[in-house]
């Protein structure tokens, strides 16, 4: 489960090394009043949030996710040449919400990942097994279909509406260390949390709402009953709720699950083509701008979607559709949450006003598959080599700008792996030259001057 393993362990760093002075999230501002109140007296106090459970806890399941993991054995016996890997059964527990009466179950991706066998246990008990429709690691989303359903199941209708304010009370529901259902309440501590470290292009609800291993999954839902966000991870230096949990907003939930409903077998995310740094307040100044806000353009992707709606280095990008964007995150996932020629509404700074451009948006061009080409001479002869591209980049986690040959593989014992280069490898340069194409690797002979990218690092060789 991503709260007690992957991205519990980045939240433990997170949480023993971050400084709350320093943080980059996108905190946006206050909404204007609206009108809700606080409570007035202590009767107000007193009222019970029984009548919103009782509308969405049956909606609430909790998952059993049964996966085969390949043990290595012990170094002590595999020095004298014995003891092979073996499998063993693993199973983790999680929670999920039914969002269509026949059975469509929401859950996160880290819950289900690479399980054999899946088990639904509704609110009353019943069971059923479970296959994955669709599984996006990115948004840490997974849609399930619940098989032998005869009868109209219970559902949590999704709000996507985004009209959740900082201090809005919530209930997380789930089931937490296997315990059983269970109720917790809070508030919406912040809304739009981009640089968590836990996806490149998440936005997320923050609540201190207790959430704990096995709520993965589980709802977070508003005084209305409705799905607001699938409660994902946790920022704690126990392992248990210190009051800072976070769930992906039910407008990208919304938008995997019509993927998946949509029968496509991946999440397709759109993109504007610009890439840009959050305005500092240095950069606020001499911009004139009352405080830092926005995103400032500093590249725009040739012929892609920003390019031709007229997007322009220098831009200072501040809304997309109303929402307000002032980091990289904030503006991937505002996009993402798109689907593939919608027009979104970019309102933008330049030369002194505020101008409003529509920009349809495109999936990323290029191939995403990334397979490469199989050098068959020379000092990379045994590597696979692929070509960058901005679809094959994102898939991959990188920079969808960024360019150069990318090392898909290398066949082990052959000149490439004597030679040091791995799986991942960004070839930037060879004999100075930056490369776009493979067929100059092709063509290689004798020694080689190399600078390849691996792990943030540039290292230069010589390649003989």
């Amino acid at each position: 489960m991503k709260i007690s393993t992957i991205a519990l362990m980045a939240a433990l760093t997170l949480a023993a090394c971050g400084n709350a002075n320093t943080s980059k999230a996108q905190d946006g501002v206050f909404a204007e009043p609206t009108d809700r109140r606080a409570p007035t007296d202590v009767s107000t106090m007193k009222q019970s949030f029984a009548p919103v459970v009782r509308e969405a806890a049956p909606a609430v399941v909790n998952i059993s996710a049964r996966s085969i993991q390949r043990v290595q054995a012990d170094p002590f016996f595999q020095f004298f040449g014995g003891g092979m890997p073996r499998e063993r059964v693993a199973e983790s527990a999680g929670s999920g919400v039914i969002v269509r009466s026949d059975g469509i179950v929401v859950t996160n991706n880290h819950v289900i990942a690479g399980a054999t066998q899946i088990r639904v246990v509704l609110n009353d008990r019943r069971e059923f097994p479970a296959e994955i429709v669709l599984a996006d690691e990115r948004s840490d989303i997974a849609v399930l279909r619940l098989t032998g359903v005869t009868e109209q199941l219970p559902v949590l209708a999704i709000d996507d509406r985004e009209e959740q304010e900082v201090g809005d009370l919530v209930l997380a529901i789930g089931n937490p260390f296997g315990v059983g259902q269970t109720v917790t309440n809070g508030i919406i501590s912040a809304l739009n949390r981009t640089e968590t470290g836990i996806s490149d292009s998440g936005s997320f609800i923050q609540t201190d709402a207790a959430i704990n291993p096995g709520n993965s999954g589980g709802a977070l839902v508003d005084m209305d009953g409705d799905l607001i966000g699938i409660n994902t991870a946790i920022f704690s230096r126990s392992g248990s709720s210190s009051g800072v949990g976070f769930a992906v907003p039910a407008s990208m939930v919304r938008r995997v699950v019509d993927s998946a409903l949509g029968g496509e077998t991946a999440v397709v995310r759109p993109w504007l083509g610009v890439k840009g740094e959050s305005v500092s307040a240095d950069v606020a100044r001499s911009l004139g701008l009352p405080r830092p806000q926005g995103l400032i353009v500093t590249e725009v992707y040739p012929g892609g979607p920003g390019a031709r709606a007229g997007l322009r280095e220098g831009d200072v990008i501040t809304t997309v559709d109303g929402a307000e964007i002032n980091d990289q995150g904030g503006l991937n996932f505002r996009i993402g949450t798109r689907s593939p020629n919608d027009v979104a509404a970019v309102t933008v700074l330049r030369e002194g006003g505020a101008r409003t451009i529509n920009a349809r948006v495109q999936p990323l061009p290029g191939d995403a598959r990334g397979d490469g080409t199989a050098i068959q001479q020379g000092p990379f002869s045994g590597a696979r080599v692929a070509a960058l591209n901005p679809a094959l980049a994102d898939r991959l986690g990188g920079d969808p700008f960024a360019s150069g040959l990318l090392v898909t593989a290398v066949v082990r014992g052959s000149y490439a792996a004597r030679a040091g280069l791995r799986p991942g490898d960004l070839v930037r340069e060879v004999n100075g030259r930056p490369l776009t194409t493979v067929e100059p690797l092709q063509r290689l002979s004798g020694a080689t001057e190399v600078t390849i990218e691996r792990g943030g690092r540039r290292l230069t060789g010589v390649l003989r």
